[in-house]
């Protein structure tokens, strides 16, 4: 008779800490949204849903697209660029070309998202890295403005989620039996067709899992749009940052964490059914 570890409520223990924790803070944050505004006044009033009435107005609503296709954007774009280094990643042989993609792909995880944007603030300003690059090539004759705009909040955040995205890619990558490429050779399909009809419906679930963790990284992102976009980008947690510390007016932006989590909820909802769609017709 095998006894059962003694350690196992330790680690138990801090994790049903923290799941309550997070249960009480979104308490917290639902009480506080049917609550009315006092202005001026840090206390809340009596209840109301006017505070979800007015997530209807144009403002809000252009933040909650503008939310959701900068993290469509963030999400497809960086998977275009994790996948090769994920692929090169597991197949390669070589040992220090193995090291380099890893230190390339792993490295930014060890600064923090503030610093890392800061970074690209120097990299995308107009006398930056980048312009500097494109004028002594000729490619352009003048600066172009990635600051304050979507594009520069793009590529701040494909850099932000790639780490991450590159280590779920090479996961599943590596679960793919090589063998099944060899067989698609061998019956003379090419690099490319390999490639897109064995390797990439065969690593489906990272891809999935991999787009889906970038979408909900970015969509609660807040570093990135607000220094990068300088507050010309707008988004739903620098609209909650606006309005709960410039304005005060903490039962909206409660009310707009909630409505920006149940949107969050339901597009991932949309994409597991659609990666069990790609599945069965994977089957057939």
């Amino acid at each position: 008779m095998t006894r059962k570890p003694t350690f196992l409520p330790w680690f138990i223990i801090p994790a049903t800490l923290t799941a309550v924790g997070l249960v009480i803070a979104m308490l917290a944050v639902m009480q506080f949204s049917v609550r009315a505004y006092i202005p001026g006044s840090l206390d809340v009033g009596g209840f109301t849903l006017a505070n979800f009435n007015s997530l209807f107005k144009s403002i809000y609503a252009d933040a909650f697209i503008n939310t959701v296709m900068l993290s469509a954007k963030t999400a497809i774009f960086g998977l275009l660029m994790s996948y090769p280094l994920a692929y090169a990643l597991v197949r390669t042989r070589t040992l220090w070309i193995k090291s380099a993609i890893l230190i390339i792909a792993i490295t930014p995880m060890f600064l923090g998202e503030v610093v890392r944007t800061y970074s690209w603030i120097i990299v995308l300003g107009n006398s930056g890295f980048l312009n500097s690059l494109l004028l002594a090539l000729g490619v352009i004759s003048t600066p172009i403005q990635f600051m304050f705009t979507r594009t520069g909040v793009v590529l701040a955040l494909v850099h932000v989620t790639m780490p991450i995205m590159v280590l779920m890619l090479a996961t599943a990558l590596s679960h793919i039996n090589p063998d099944y490429e060899k067989a698609a050779s061998s019956l003379g399909a090419g690099p490319i067709r390999t490639l897109l009809t064995v390797t990439i419906p065969l690593s489906i679930p990272g891809i999935v899992a991999s787009l889906t963790t970038a979408f909900a990284w970015t969509f609660s992102a807040f570093a990135t749009p607000q220094l990068i976009g300088g507050g010309r980008v707008s988004t739903v947690a620098t609209m909650v940052y606006q309005l709960g510390f410039s304005s005060m007016n903490f039962p909206f932006a409660a009310a707009l964490s909630i409505a920006g989590l149940i949107l969050t909820i339901l597009l991932l909802m949309a994409l597991k059914r659609m990666t069990r769609f790609l599945h069965a017709m994977g089957e057939h």
